[in-house]
C-alpha cells in the first residue's frame, strides 16, 4: 500500500498543479470572481491533501504500513475526489446541487487527519 500511496500522491500533486494552471490561464476571466474562488480553493484543498497523502506514505516508510495509515490514505483520496472534485464540476458547470457533496468530502478530510493522528499515537 506504500507504494500505491506514493505513486497516487504524485499523480494527485501533478493534478492539482495542472488544475491549478488552467484556472490561472484559461478559465480566469471566463467564470465569475466568486466561481474561481471556488475552483481556486478546490485547487487549495487538492493540493494540501495530495501532499497530506506524501506525508501518510513516508510515514508508513518510516514506521510501517497499518490499516490506520491505509485508512487515511483511502479517505484522503476520498477527500481530494468528494471536496475538490465537487467543487471543479461546480464552479465549472454551475450545477449548484454538487455543493452538497462538498461537506462528505471534508469529512473524509477530517477522518484522514485523525486516522493519520491515532496512527502515531499507537505507534
Amino acid at each position: 500500500m506504500i507504494k500505491t500511496t506514493l505513486l497516487l500522491a504524485s499523480i494527485f500533486c501533478a493534478l492539482a498543479v495542472m488544475f491549478g494552471a488552467f484556472g490561472a490561464h484559461a478559465i480566469k476571466g471566463k467564470i465569475s470572481t466568486d466561481m474561481l474562488a471556488v475552483y481556486q480553493t478546490a485547487v487549495l484543498y487538492h493540493f494540501i491533501h495530495a501532499l497530506g497523502l506524501f506525508a501518510v506514505g513516508f510515514i508508513a516508510l518510516h514506521f510501517g504500513s497499518s490499516s490506520l495509515l491505509n485508512t487515511a490514505s483511502i479517505l484522503m483520496i476520498a477527500g481530494i475526489i468528494l471536496f475538490s472534485g465537487s467543487l471543479y464540476i461546480l464552479s465549472l458547470s454551475g450545477i449548484k446541487w454538487l455543493g452538497a457533496i462538498t461537506p462528505l468530502g471534508g469529512i473524509c478530510f477530517i477522518l484522514a487527519w485523525l486516522s493519520l493522528a491515532l496512527a502515531i499515537f499507537k505507534n
